[in-house]
């Protein structure tokens, strides 16, 4: 979704946002060291500061709340997220079905190409439920249609003069297809919902198709009105069954984040899956993300760290991103060729689901990428003392840790066949021989290594405390770490219990990630999200497509990743058209500030303690009341009275202002 051009002029946007200040903190600069450095926050700010750093940001009323019970006893409900009532969050993921099934339940209601290619070649049926079936069938379709084009380009000669010809016969049916499908669409919205459904599904593929693809914007979401959860993913995935899959996963996150009561599990669940990244866009992981996010990361994201490394090191969707599923030992009996007795189904699979970093016909079945961001990414860090030979030795000891049909939703299992026999040394410690067993120890002394508590205290300590996070602090952290057997509430609470964390100069000193910013901005104003994807868009348009990043050092924490004239004109972009209600999918208030009035001055004063608690400097205070002079008399004749304020363009210019994208 497209926002538009600025609704503020640059030098004014510029002016507003503070962008030198900004960039300061972009880069790392440090502030001044304040006169009153050793005072601590009062009661007010403690509660914000709180808000800022361990949730998505405060709504209307969580200031006052947190104030209420007080600091400590929130701190303690939101580490023991179990205990905290979260269902009204539950009816609204309940449409979201892909969320709470398993991943071969995925695959079978959103079949993926393989599926679809078994049906082709006569190994799978169709399935007989009409629903599914039609999803099935477009699919298949679409499938024939593909492998009839690729044998018609190598059976004609004369695919080159006709291809001219060819195009524009194509262009022609297809101009027919969206006329007629325009109007079958008016027809169906005609019908009441379940009736729409039932059309649609007697209807040819090809018909179900065209008339799904031709479900844009508006049209759309008038075609989706009052059927049922089930109905909508249909009629989504006869056009595109993947799409539906990452769609939900999406929309499941931001709704989280914006609604959730366990706003603390949620932020912890943001920061693991951001460690142990996995690109939602490589092949089966499209199917195995929902099952990572839900059944691996959330679970643990407050529990013991080898614990949760123990997980992700079995998760499919790691296991398939970084292709250790495909990972064979050079002196295996995979490798050699000895035959299995009962049959040969793994070798198969290995040979038919792609290579690892060796060419073609030459591979030797090791694959370091695992062993490799193991400990330069999972545990040790870049500097933890690792060499290249612990990388290769750590690769031969998850040899035969594979996957069982992924593609079909299969989880994880131990190939003995494949695992490089023999003893591996890993930092000087010897790994006996002992098949799978050999993993499970290298993950004990990776999660209990002094050098793996150092880094992951660095990163939590960056996340909630300061880009530069201050030594003292992480190393206490560290021997909680250690102390602890890698406890995270514990280590949180340590951080939390520091005056490092409670230091006036970390007050607002953060840079707000996208996702933090756009999130933040929509649970500030107290905005009704009925469809989340127009959010999501939004963050893909600022560079943090949510589960898009590809490489496995996931998304930056820094500000320096995310400040720049650009970037900070999006976020302002976006802010106005929130507060003026043309982000579509979510509905503000018509009064989002109790007791506002006629009188411009008292509602941004009103805004600036809802929507900031106060926290705004005299130089955005000072622009923001010129743009509403500037806005008030222009295009005013002088006899005319004075115009009431502008409430959405007030909030809108604060939702974007620098203290606002700080937490």
């Amino acid at each position: 979704m497209k926002l538009g051009r600025p609704q503020i002029g640059l030098a004014l946007l510029l002016s507003l946002l503070g962008f030198a200040v900004s960039v300061q903190l972009a880069l790392g600069k440090k502030k001044e060291k304040q006169a009153a450095a050793a005072a601590q926050m009062d009661q007010r700010k403690q509660a914000v500061h709180l808000l800022n750093r361990l949730t998505f940001g405060p709504r209307p009323g969580d200031v006052d709340h947190v104030m209420a019970i007080g600091v400590d006893a929130w701190i303690d409900q939101q580490l023991h997220a179990d205990k905290i009532d979260d269902t009204a969050l539950d009816g609204r993921l309940t449409p979201l079905r892909t969320l709470r099934m398993n991943t071969h339940e995925i695959v079978e209601n959103f079949p993926s190409d393989q599926m679809i290619k078994a049906i082709a070649d006569g190994k799978k049926s169709l399935p007989s439920d009409p629903q599914k079936r039609a999803v099935y069938q477009a699919q298949l379709e679409r499938y024939q249609e593909k492998e009839q084009r690729k044998q018609d380009a190598a059976s004609t000669d004369s695919a080159a003069v006709k291809s001219d010809k060819m195009a524009e016969d194509e262009r022609f049916l297809r101009l027919q297809q969206r006329i007629n499908a325009d109007q079958k669409v008016e027809d169906l919205l005609d019908m009441p919902p379940d009736e729409r459904m039932k059309t649609l599904l007697k209807m040819s593929p090809d018909d179900q198709r065209v008339v799904t693809d031709s479900l844009q914007g508006d049209k759309r979401d008038d075609f989706l009105q009052g059927m049922n959860p089930r109905q909508r993913e249909t009629v989504g995935a006869i056009n595109h069954p993947q799409q539906v899959v990452n769609n939900e996963l999406i929309e499941g996150k931001l709704l989280r984040a914006i609604y959730s009561n366990r706003q603390l599990q949620e932020v912890m669940t943001d920061f693991w899956f951001n460690h142990f990244n996995v690109f939602l866009g490589k092949g089966a992981d499209h199917y195995l993300l929902t099952s990572y996010e839900r059944d691996v990361i959330r679970p643990h994201a407050l529990g013991k760290f080898e614990d949760l490394l123990v997980a992700t090191a079995q998760s499919p969707a790691m296991l398939f991103y970084l292709d250790n599923w495909l990972s064979v030992g050079p002196n295996s009996d995979v490798a050699n060729g000895i035959p299995k007795r009962a049959n040969n189904n793994w070798k198969r699979r290995v040979r038919n689901n792609g290579q690892t970093n060796q060419s073609k016909g030459k591979r030797n079945g090791l694959n370091e990428n695992y062993g490799r961001e193991l400990m330069e990414l999972h545990t040790l860090g870049v500097n933890g003392g690792y060499t290249q030979q612990d990388v290769t030795e750590v690769a031969r000891v998850f040899t035969g840790w594979t996957l069982k049909q992924p593609n079909q939703g299969g989880g994880f299992i131990f190939e003995e066949r494949a695992h490089e026999p023999g003893d591996k040394t890993v930092l000087g410690h010897r790994i006996k021989s002992k098949g799978e067993k050999e993993g499970h120890e290298v993950l004990h002394i990776l999660a209990h290594h002094p050098s793996t508590a150092k880094f992951i205290c660095t990163k939590l300590a960056m996340r909630f405390v300061s880009d530069d996070p201050p030594q003292a602090l992480v190393d206490r952290m560290a021997q909680t770490f250690l102390k602890k057997d890698g406890n995270i509430r514990e280590v949180l609470m340590t951080m939390l219990e520091s005056p490092e964390f409670w230091a006036p100069d970390a007050y607002r000193a953060k840079v707000k990630t996208p996702l933090e910013f756009v999130v933040s901005a929509v649970r500030a104003s107290g905005a009704e999200v009925t469809d989340a994807m127009p959010i999501a868009r939004q963050l893909q348009n600022m560079g943090m497509p949510l589960y898009g990043m590809q490489p496995p050092t996931g998304y930056s924490m820094k500000a320096d990743a995310w400040v720049n004239s650009s970037a900070l004109l999006g976020r302002m972009n976006f802010a106005l058209a929130l507060t003026a209600g043309k982000v579509k999918g979510v509905q503000v208030g018509s009064d989002p500030v109790a007791g506002q009035n006629d009188d411009p001055q008292q509602t941004l004063t009103a805004l600036e303690n809802s929507l900031l608690a106060g926290d705004v400097s005299k130089q955005t205070h000072d622009v923001i009341t010129a743009r509403l002079e500037d806005s008030n008399t222009s295009h005013r004749k002088p006899d005319d009275p004075a115009r009431p304020p502008n409430t959405g363009l007030i909030a809108g210019l604060l939702l974007g202002s620098p203290e606002f994208q700080r937490r």
